[in-house]
């Protein structure tokens, strides 16, 4: 298995004395809307070593941001010696450029067109890697968890929005610009709710952990007697209501919180029809914090997959299942991408 789309190496730093040292280490980056978590991961998938930060608010300028980036990269790099660290990458929530040291557009952040893996490389002295974060943790995936052997796969992480992943062939599938797999953006509900990216009905909306939010939250501003559990648990305080305050309580059997994973895991299944329509995988992995819920949210979706897949009866069905690496496929993909990123650079310039 490899990655088709190496990134070009016109700003990249030469990785020569890192690789020499540090043929076996990488630092991985996930940045999430709200947290970011970075691990020193080896050759294997193994996490070294594990330093987490809260997301700055998308109102901050994007300094900010690579600020706490930063802090995270240096904590990792004090546990484990800088000079061990062949690479960073670095998976965001975006729309990342074709050659892989941009963020284009961050809905949940306040990056437009940052150059982020110049602003990294010029903190850190250590090359750098961007791709985006679903991409990385379906990367993960398919070199160590749920989708091991397969090569034909469509990740979608649920998360605050939707983020989703293609490998084809073993490859990840970036499309022309770098932009495929913005599945959270497709639009399921013409004329639905309006979301942050500027249009109305997109599936984030329906099938993400802010919708899963959204929908708790309206039942205990009204009062509904439906929610007297979840209104218990945060003191009758809505805006203290989390997806996984949500799926606890789905655990402990309230039924409104299994109604809400149910209902969010029926647009999962809408989505994931359409996905498969348009794509043919072998297998959907799903994972990304909502899919904590497990079997909650998944078994809703098969169902409401196998009611809307085009030619259902006719055709093999495509697996789904619960992501295997949990919060850490994301930084453990961009860190094996980088690495093998600065690798084949390194190789193609001693050929």
């Amino acid at each position: 298995m490899t990655d088709d789309h190496a990134p070009s190496d016109a700003e990249a730093p030469d990785p020569a004395s890192h690789l020499a040292l540090a043929a076996d280490l990488a630092i991985g980056i996930d940045i999430g809307g709200t947290k970011i978590a970075g691990g020193v991961v080896n050759r294997r998938g193994e996490v070294l070593a594990l330093v987490r930060a809260e997301t700055p608010h998308r109102s901050t300028a994007p300094s900010v941001v690579e600020n706490t980036i930063v802090t995270v990269i240096d904590g990792l790099c004090e546990q484990v010696g800088t000079d061990r660290v062949a690479a960073v990458g670095v998976g965001a929530a975006g729309f990342v450029a074709a050659d892989r040291a941009t963020v284009v557009f961050a809905p949940h952040l306040s990056w437009r067109h940052e150059p982020l893996r110049e602003a990294l490389h010029a903190r850190t002295g250590l090359p750098v890697v961007i791709d985006n974060d679903a991409n990385a943790a379906a990367w993960a995936e398919a070199r160590f968890g749920a989708a091991l052997g397969r090569s034909d796969v469509v990740m979608v992480n649920l998360g605050t929005g939707i983020g989703g992943a293609i490998l084809i062939d073993g490859r990840i599938y970036r499309g022309r610009h770098g932009m495929a797999g913005e599945f959270g953006h497709m639009q399921i509900a013409p004329d639905g709710l309006r979301c942050e990216c500027g249009n109305r009905g997109c599936w984030e909306q329906y099938a993400s952990g802010r919708a899963l939010v959204r929908e708790a939250c309206a039942l205990i501003v009204a009062a509904s007697p439906v929610a007297a559990d979840l209104a218990s648990r945060v003191n009758g305080d809505p805006a203290a209501i989390t997806g996984p305050m949500i799926t606890q309580a789905a655990m402990d059997g309230d039924a409104l919180s299994r109604d809400l994973l149910a209902e969010i895991g029926r647009w999962l299944g809408v989505g994931l029809a359409n996905l498969a329509a348009a794509f043919d995988p072998q297998l959907f992995v799903i994972g990304g914090g909502v899919s904590a819920a497990g079997e909650l949210l998944l078994e809703p979706a098969r169902e409401a997959f196998r009611r809307r897949l085009p030619g259902r009866g006719y055709r093999p069905e495509p697996e789904i299942v619960h992501a295997a690496l949990g919060n850490h496929a994301g930084f453990i993909g961009a860190a094996d991408l980088a690495r093998d990123a600065v690798a084949e650079q390194w190789q193609g310039r001693q050929a």
